[in-house]
């Protein structure tokens, strides 16, 4: 039998509905979980918790909207990410996890060897979760596990099993690529320039990351001019989401310039619900679009051969898989992403 999906939405979970949750997690029939918005009390996220850690089939979890919504829970999440070594997409946007949560989820997130997609827009997140999040994209792609602070996250006491641990999970990373390959921090006003400013430094210096969404937080033209400075020197990222970012033309002629002088794999850009004149936008547009062109002509079977390898970004969470890249009404052009998510998501339907 092959993995099926679990789509619950906004729904208070009965006990019945756990357990068959649970069964279907033991039993490796599960291929995405979605539980976006459920009301469930502890004990039962408890239950499920225990048994998505020993799942194998697992691929997607989305727990988005405040189901991880107190230290307790996020620590039994912690807990199974620790044992499981499946999921390769992580949604939690909405959750109210704040620095000192991601503080608990770090460690399992930095060592888990399958995990390339991470959802956390909207969690209340400020410039200590950035030191964490950054050690997710380290230049070699493997996960290292720490901060930028210098300190580890690990305890004395625990040191030598973690190592183990370690171990295993950095053979497990050259199976899978290791490193983020879609990051989202949609959302989160509290995270100052600085710490954007650090994100940047590891995202220009990252060998995986290929979408990154940053859309609705208060950014600014000097936070732009230094995500174009990244993207110029990134030689992987794709989609970059700056919707709703407070930028002016002043950062669109930046973007513009560094798309029109300087080589990189981007494809998409979104610059909608900002201070920007549409014939910026479309020019942007136009030049991304001519890029991807000539892509296609050069890359010929390579590309598609890289493709089917698995080499895709994952699953935009908030409501669409289309990329708008803002233009003239008259003229705009959507490019399509498959993402992983997307593509878990059609096969589990058909």
């Amino acid at each position: 039998m092959l993995p099926s999906s679990i789509q619950i939405s906004g729904e208070p979970l009965s006990g019945a509905e756990v357990r068959d949750i649970c069964r279907g997690l033991r039993d490796n029939a599960v291929r995405l979980l979605s539980l976006r918005g459920c009301r469930l009390c502890d004990r039962d996220f408890g239950r499920i918790c225990r048994a998505l850690a020993g799942a194998t089939s697992l691929a997607q979890l989305n727990l988005n909207l405040g189901v991880v919504s107190s230290p307790s829970r996020i620590k039994q999440l912690a807990e199974a990410l620790r044992t499981n070594r499946s999921i390769q997409s992580l949604f939690l946007h909405g959750s109210p996890l704040t620095d000192a949560g991601l503080a608990l989820l770090n460690p399992a997130l930095a060592l888990h060897p399958a995990l390339v997609a991470l959802d956390l827009g909207d969690c209340m997140l400020g410039d200590e979760a950035i030191n964490l999040i950054c050690g997710l994209l380290p230049p070699d792609g493997a996960k290292s596990g720490r901060g930028r602070t210098g300190g580890s996250m690990e305890t004395q006491e625990s040191r030598l099993g973690q190592a183990e641990e370690a171990w295993a999970s950095l053979m497990a990373l050259d199976l899978y690529g290791g490193g983020l390959k879609e990051l989202t921090l949609s959302a989160n006003p509290g995270i100052t320039p600085k710490g954007w400013s650090r994100l940047a430094i590891a995202v220009a210096h990252s060998s995986q990351v290929r979408v990154l969404n940053l859309d609705y937080n208060p950014l600014g033209d000097h936070v732009a001019g230094m995500l174009a400075v990244a993207v110029a020197s990134s030689r992987t990222l794709e989609v970059l989401d700056l919707e709703g970012t407070g930028l002016t033309n002043q950062s669109a002629q930046t973007l513009l310039d560094m798309v029109e002088n300087y080589p990189t794999a981007l494809r998409s850009l979104v610059l909608a619900e900002n201070s920007i004149s549409p014939e910026l936008q479309q020019q942007i547009c136009d030049l991304l679009s001519e890029g991807e062109e000539e892509e296609e002509v050069a890359g010929g079977a390579g590309d598609t051969q890289e493709w089917e390898r698995g080499r895709e970004p994952a699953a935009h969470q908030r409501g669409s898989s289309s990329w708008m890249c803002p233009s003239d009404p008259s003229s705009q052009m959507v490019l399509m992403t498959s993402g992983l998510g997307d593509s878990l998501l059609a096969e589990t339907e058909m």
